[in-house]
């Protein structure tokens, strides 16, 4: 049976600060209700090159 069109969809978070201090970002990916959450996802997540907890915004 098909469900018809999926309201979750998979995204990617990239880190803020490590672009700011030049350092490679690091990347999540994770999932989201479109249909719940239309707003761009912000969620703090560990950063193992900068060794602490950073800021990581919902990217394209």
């Amino acid at each position: 049976m098909a469900k018809g069109k999926e309201n979750r969809i998979v995204i990617t978070l990239e880190c803020t600060e490590a672009k700011k201090e030049g350092k490679p970002v690091s990347r999540y990916t994770t999932t989201k209700n479109k249909k719940n959450t239309t707003e761009r996802l912000i969620l703090m997540k560990y950063n193992k090159n900068l060794k602490r907890h950073t800021e990581h915004k919902e990217i394209k």
